[in-house]
């Protein structure tokens, strides 16, 4: 027991089906929408750390980084509105693209939505490839961010549909470790093109973005549309016999008229956004906010977008900062692994408050290690070696308390715990949250670090600590539970019952007894 209600999600359905061949190709597919986005994150920090983009497009950080005295404040020497914009924007673009997203996903299905995000993050890669001024560089990263926004929309939906329930979470992790993966990557060519003699490689670097375009592009094209997708455009014959490739077996009668009860639910829904309000839905909408809040503020996306920066402003050289993103970029993808093989076996919660308390320790010993040798003046003389790595390996053990727990459980949980008469609109709502404060996050990154120094790690750690006690009272545990039993876990729950109707409250009202 836990917050007063039961650990392990209970149903009384058990969907017969397995893990077919078709299903996991289909995942995996589906997943590289999550490349596109991690490409992104990873490529972003190293382009903005090297030399000649920043020569070309932001002189004056340039001339900021390479004039500054050893008397100067180190905190302060990337802090530039401009050019956090040219990371930032991407995700104020994503915010509007996810709420357009809503309507064509619910309207015209899943598949659709990921090919259009695609599409738009190859124009965006295209256009900053080939740059010349900072304006084509913004409207570039506005692509990205409306490709990024359709993308985040549709896939975690898409794979915690398709999913066997007992394989949910695994499955759908595969997105975020496709994020991470995509980060990985973009680190290592950040690091090697950083290189190039012709002072290019950030053209190289912010391009190469066309290739997971292409791949979601492909891939999408060839996936079948999700049951629930098919029954909620009328296409129910069509839906079960998809119902019976995916599940590999002819015996889905039980599931699918679940299914398609559910759709007949999301029927008598006409206006899903106003529905959201409703106390029946409170906290879906309380979770759809809440969950994509607290996972901008572990803090990580300050690692991610600027790894390269942070590590360049706490004294390591060009080639170190590149090649310190890399180590933590590799330990992210590899932490992953261990969310997708211990989710459906260990839990939601556990992995959330696990993954809560070792950023917390993390971050505290990497605020004392840079408050320690910077002070609040930012002047550290020389670094010794054995300080850098010490760093280096504490953000590494953050960072992997993130990859199996905040990253991943970030968009599984919202993705799965949506009725569908909802469940594209509350989606919605959870990547427009999600996009709002990672624009807000990295856009003043680069002032908050100048003003708060050290301090900014402690101010990340106090909203991990409030997240993390949130997740403890409020959220119930999801695993073994078939996504349209899903009610379930919210009319057991001690806090949540009093907003959610039973199943038999229900049923009473929309079939009152017949001897009244």
């Amino acid at each position: 027991m836990a917050g007063g209600f039961i650990e392990k999600g209970s149903s009384e359905k058990n969907y017969p089906g397995k893990l077919t061949f078709r299903v996991f190709i289909t995942c995996v597919t589906a997943a590289f929408g999550g490349l596109i986005f991690g490409y992104d994150l990873g490529i972003s920090g190293g382009v903005t750390s090297m030399d000649p983009f920043l020569k070309k497009f932001f002189p004056d950080v340039y001339a900021k980084e390479h004039n500054i005295k050893p008397t100067d404040n180190q905190y302060c020497k990337f802090d530039s509105q401009v050019l956090t914009l040219f990371t930032s924007s991407l995700y104020l673009a994503a915010l509007v693209a996810s709420i357009f997203a809503s309507k064509v996903t619910r309207a015209f299905g899943r598949r659709l939505t990921m090919i259009s995000g695609g599409v738009l993050f190859l124009a965006g890669a295209a256009l900053n490839g080939f740059a010349q001024q900072v304006w084509m560089l913004i409207v570039g990263r506005m692509l990205l961010g409306f490709g990024i926004g359709c993308a985040n929309q549709s896939v975690p939906i898409y794979v915690s549909e398709v999913a066997p329930y007992k394989y949910r979470g695994a499955l759908n992790m595969l997105f975020q470790l496709a994020i991470t993966i995509g980060i990985f990557v973009a680190n290592i060519l950040n690091y090697l093109f950083a290189k190039m003699e012709n002072g290019e490689g950030w053209r190289y670097s912010l391009g190469l973005a066309g290739v997971p375009a292409i791949m979601i592009i492909i891939g999408a094209m060839f996936l079948p549309d999700s049951p629930n997708s098919l029954i909620e455009r009328g296409q129910a014959e069509k839906a079960k016999k998809e119902l019976i490739k995916i599940r590999g077996t002819n015996d889905v009668d039980e599931e699918f008229k679940d299914l398609v009860a559910a759709s007949e639910a999301s029927k008598q829904v006409k206006h899903p956004w106003s529905s959201l309000f409703k106390s029946e839905y409170r906290p879906h909408l309380t979770m759809a906010i809440a969950i994509p809040f607290f996972q901008q503020l572990t803090g990580m996306n300050v690692i991610t977008f600027y790894a390269p920066v942070l590590f360049k402003t706490i004294g390591f050289g060009g080639t170190a900062s590149l090649m310190s993103a890399m180590i933590t970029g590799g330990c992210n993808a590899l932490a992953t692994l261990v969310s997708i093989f211990t989710v459906d076996k260990v839990g939601r919660r556990k992995l959330f408050l696990e993954g809560g308390a070792q950023m917390f320790i993390c971050q505290l010993v990497i605020a004392a290690a840079i408050g320690s040798k910077f002070g609040t003046d930012g002047n550290p003389g020389v670094l010794p070696k054995w300080f850098a790595s010490t760093v280096v390996v504490f953000i590494c053990i953050y960072v992997a308390g993130f990859a199996w727990s905040w990253g991943p459980l970030g968009w599984l949980v919202p993705s799965e715990i949506f009725p569908l008469e909802v469940r594209s609109a509350a989606q919605s709502v959870n990547v427009s949250v999600n996009m709002i404060f990672t624009f807000a996050i990295a856009q003043v990154f680069t002032a908050m670090l100048c003003h708060m120094k050290f301090g900014l790690f402690i101010f990340f750690a106090f909203f991990v600590i409030v997240m993390s006690i949130f997740i403890h009272k409020f959220l119930p545990e999801t695993k073994g539970v078939p996504i349209e039993e899903i009610s379930l876990v919210w009319e057991n729950h001690p806090y949540w019952n009093k907003f959610v109707k039973s199943s038999a409250q229900k049923n009473k009202i929309a079939a009152p007894d017949s001897q009244v």
